[in-house]
């Protein structure tokens, strides 16, 4: 079509035919050329694989073997950046068999938790790292069910028995309302409020780890204080003294382990402090 084209226009501006014939044969020869060029540009615009090994530890109560790391290598080019994403993937398309927690995939649940290269985190907040490597194994110090997956009932007790929830001995001042604080009692809370109960702090804490059966943890206390600090509750006193305790408070050693592993970037080290405060001034 081109070369028809050209002819036309060569015929009506009278060019002579064997110059005619020279041009078609450089417009379709340059045509030609451009196709090969971007097939180069289009095949250089493909990515390439970036393949990366992820160790996952794994332990199945029906198999009396011994935990074992497994490796699966996977192309991160066809990966999200996340490592639930490669978690996902691997058990989406490699093995079915891999387990663990997850639900939100927003850091708002908590239930993805684990040791990602060896510190606690949220598997769908840590991004993948660079490297060829990467161990991903279970939370510490905690009974496994299978694989990534660990027991949290001991943990969730812990939190219960810090009765979090409010508690009154007087009535609201309007029946049926519900009970008022102003801006500056309600900041109080920030930075106590926000925890997702992931187990990431308490999990990292070596006092924990020595007595996890009668350590609350920096979990359970932070929820202590946040109900402690709140100015609607009225059993102040009597949630300090429930914890006043040689191992449910004061094996606190204030290592700050867990503030380092907090993926919502809170301090609960800080909260253990002022509990310790309040229980040295002799309650609010």
């Amino acid at each position: 079509m081109a070369t028809s084209l050209l002819r036309r226009g060569l015929v009506a501006t009278r060019i002579a035919p064997s110059s005619a014939k020279a041009m078609s044969r450089f417009v379709t020869a340059r045509l030609h050329a451009s196709e090969a060029e971007a097939q180069q540009v289009e095949q250089k615009a493909k990515p390439e694989t970036s393949m990366k090994t992820f160790q996952i530890y794994r332990w199945n109560p029906d198999n009396p073997s011994k935990p074992y790391l497994q490796d699966y290598q996977i192309n991160l080019k066809e990966c999200g950046p996340m490592v639930l994403d490669a978690l996902i993937k691997i058990k989406n398309e490699i093995d079915p068999t891999v387990t663990f927690r997850r639900s939100c995939r927003e850091g708002i649940c908590g239930s993805c938790a684990m040791n990602i290269d060896g510190c606690n985190g949220l598997a769908c907040l840590t991004k993948i790292q660079s490297g060829s490597k990467s161990t991903i194994t279970p939370l510490p110090h905690m009974f496994v069910i299978k694989d990534l997956v660990v027991d949290m009932t001991n943990f969730y007790n812990q939190y219960k028995s810090i009765e979090p929830w409010l508690k009154r001995k007087n009535p609201p001042t309007v029946p049926g309302k519900e009970i008022l604080q102003s801006k500056k009692e309600r900041s109080k809370l920030d930075g106590m409020y926000e925890c997702i109960l992931c187990a990431c702090c308490s999990t990292s804490c070596p006092s924990y780890w020595w007595n996890p059966e009668s350590y609350l943890g920096p979990a359970a206390l932070l929820h202590a204080n946040r109900w402690i600090s709140d100015s609607r509750d009225e059993y102040t006193n009597e949630r300090l003294e429930a914890i006043n305790d040689e191992f449910k408070l004061y094996r606190c050693h204030t290592i700050l382990n867990c503030a380092r592993a907090c993926p919502k970037g809170l301090n609960p080290g800080k909260q253990i402090i002022n509990i310790k405060s309040l229980q040295l001034k002799g309650g609010a």
